[in-house]
């Protein structure tokens, strides 16, 4: 059944609105899909949802009420978007919300909550940790600590800050939560990359025997893994401290092995330092602390730099430890399907290394799977239940599938999945990559599933085999009459990768080709990507 174009799009966003013509004919078509221009919500006045949009305007006023649904689904909830962008966007709105907009908008999971239950709990003062936010970093935990002094009587927006509804704890059942989590086993690694290959990208298998544990094709697995070997020890060297001093009923050593974060070096630890400083030291690192770059160097200093731009300290090993961030878990897409092999759980895992002043920096889970755990080793982990991403309810859905790189994970299981309930609904995969001959991750099983019908299309991107860089979102612009004939047979779309370009350059290239090949302006065409992701037809799983 084809799907027509819906009619012109009211502008509700305000003329003088602090946004570019792209970002308002963004907004508007976002905004008359939550305003009712679809045909399975309600319609609000124009006027109700110009009030609305005025609150996203500076020094506008803001209607006292609680947070909607429309609310949740305001502009700032995109990863895509830098931090000033969105707190911008955020101005006047009730704390809470302020305070979701500064997370990193992923609801990976790894805090223990989603973005918006993180904010309501500091907002609420249930949850006092403002450095939880993993993939925010330093610049979230920042903006939460400037933003939670209003809670004290600091500057607040104008109007009232509902007070979100308290939520009773959920019961915590073994390995369901990074509260909780159980050992499992290492099994094994594999290279997926070929030699010759830039990239270091690695098959990982878990023996899930024992730990009770059970997923669904789109859940995560959240790891605490260890730092490596060498850098505590190195820190130990230069911090001139005895590896089992005890901390508690822990030895030091191990305190910088598995408890605490060594990248990147936080302000607390530069508060530390400071307080054992004097002179130009010390106010070198007064302002690092309080978020500045006196050197030019700040992003690139993890413990041991802040510990060799600062030789010769001697901070009391309990002080040292407290200045430290907790050692987080890392969560990772699950790359298996738990109906094909109840016993086994699978990922996808690049290898991050790096050179920093003639030092490997090492991504602390990547290379943990990747090289320091051994097959039969324990380790601690949980599965993340995934919030809006999974396969359709309905099985003779046609599912369109777009994850380059890392992002193929959760599409192995999503078709391992279809394959083991014998699914009818048609299959498509994008993936791309490097270059072919090096990169082409589980070839031989995509292959395999091409040829059994399994796979009904599988289109390939390769960035670095031609002169001229090929994307997936290219590839998707060729085939792009095609696409639109999937949507219009109610294909589910989803999208597995890098947030920050290649999430949004996917979704920009989406709403060209409805626009293109459904005959409707750009304005419609974002107004129907929005009713996809309204819907559950858009999905997006990113990091």
């Amino acid at each position: 059944m084809s799907i027509s174009p819906r009619p012109p799009i009211p502008s509700l966003i305000p003329e003088s609105a602090p946004f570019t013509p792209e970002q308002r004919s963004w907004l508007n078509g976002l905004f008359a899909g939550l305003f009712g221009l679809t045909e399975n919500i309600t319609p609000v006045s124009t006027e109700d949802a110009a009030k609305l949009l005025a609150s996203l305007t500076p020094g506008a006023a803001v209607p006292a009420m609680a947070p909607t649904e429309a609310d949740e689904a305001a502009p700032w909830h995109d990863p895509a978007m830098p931090m000033p962008d969105r707190m911008k966007l955020a101005e006047g709105k009730p704390l809470s919300r302020r305070m979701m907009a500064a997370m990193a908008q992923q609801d990976c999971g790894q805090c223990g909550y989603n973005c918006k239950d993180y904010a309501d709990a500091l907002f609420v003062k249930s949850e006092a940790r403002l450095n939880l936010c993993v993939p925010g970093g330093k610049e979230t935990s920042r903006m939460l600590k400037q933003l939670y002094t209003e809670l004290d009587g600091g500057p607040a927006a104008s109007g009232p800050a509902p007070l979100p509804e308290a939520k009773p704890a959920p019961v915590s059942l073994p390995g369901r939560s990074r509260g909780s989590p159980v050992y499992a086993t290492f099994l094994s690694r594999r290279r997926l990359n070929k030699p010759g290959s830039g990239k270091e990208t690695w098959h990982i298998d878990i023996d899930l025997a024992g730990t009770g544990l059970d997923y669904v094709a789109g859940d995560s697995l959240g790891i605490f893994p260890a730092n490596d070997l060498g850098l505590v020890d190195a820190v130990l060297v230069e911090l001139r401290m005895p590896p089992d001093f005890p901390i508690g009923d822990r030895s030091l050593r191990e305190e910088l092995t598995d408890g605490v974060s060594l990248s990147p070096a936080p302000d607390m630890l530069f508060e530390l330092i400071s307080y054992l400083t004097g002179g130009e030291r010390r106010q070198k690192a007064k302002q690092l602390a309080a978020g500045d770059d006196p050197d030019g160097d700040a992003a690139s200093l993890d413990v041991l730099a802040a510990l060799h731009k600062f030789p010769g300290l001697r901070p009391d090993p309990e002080a040292f430890i407290e200045a430290l961030d907790p050692l987080q878990p890392r969560v990772y897409s699950i790359a298996s399907s738990f109906r094909s092999n109840p016993g086994l759980l699978s990922l996808t895992v690049d290898a991050v290394r790096y050179e920093i002043d003639k030092r490997t920096r090492l991504g602390v889970c990547s290379t943990f799977l990747g090289g320091h755990i051994e097959p039969g080793d324990k380790m601690r982990v949980y599965i993340q239940k995934a919030q809006h991403f999974a396969l359709p309810d309905d099985p003779s859905k046609p599912i369109i599938m777009i994850g380059p790189g890392t992002g193929i994970a959760p599409f192995r299981a999503f078709l391992q999945d279809r394959q083991a309930t014998g699914a009818p609904g048609r299959n498509w995969l994008f993936f791309g990559h490097q270059r072919r001959d090096y990169d082409f991750f589980y070839e031989d099983e995509l292959t395999a599933m091409r040829a059994s019908g399994l796979l009904t299309r599988l289109t390939l991107a390769w960035s670095r085999d031609a002169d001229e860089k090929t994307y997936v979102q290219h590839r998707m612009r060729e085939v792009g009459r095609d696409l639109w004939a999937w949507l219009n047979d109610g294909a589910h779309i989803y999208v597995c990768g890098d947030a920050t370009r290649m999430a949004k350059d996917v979704e920009n290239t989406l709403i060209e080709v409805v626009a293109k090949h459904g005959g409707c302006t750009f304005g419609e065409a974002t107004q129907f990507v929005a009713e996809l992701k309204a819907k559950g037809r858009y999905q997006a799983d990113v990091y």
